[in-house]
């Protein structure tokens, strides 16, 4: 496993620790977003999370999950345009 990788934690609903490892952080049309891979998947083929990046009241960074299928697919295409250019 390699070290320079940057990780994150999460809590589920029942406040269970879950780390992650930020793949990528994108802009995409104007607002920002995060790609996170769970931990435990990070040698198979798990799926990643797209989460789109708010900012609360005290302007810290929170997480908001992504219910518009729209936006998904359009931030899914940038990632994936992305990791393309990365890969050659």
């Amino acid at each position: 496993m390699e070290e320079d990788r940057e990780m994150i934690v999460l809590y589920d609903e029942e406040d269970n620790e879950c780390r992650f490892e930020v793949l990528a952080v994108l802009d995409v049309d104007e607002d920002r977003y995060a790609i996170l891979m769970p931990e435990e998947d990070y040698e198979g083929d798990g799926e990643a999370y797209v989460l789109r990046i708010e900012q609360d009241e005290n302007g810290e960074d929170i997480l908001v999950g992504i219910d518009d299928g729209e936006e998904l697919d359009t931030v899914v295409e940038a990632y994936e345009e992305l990791a393309k250019q990365q890969n050659n």
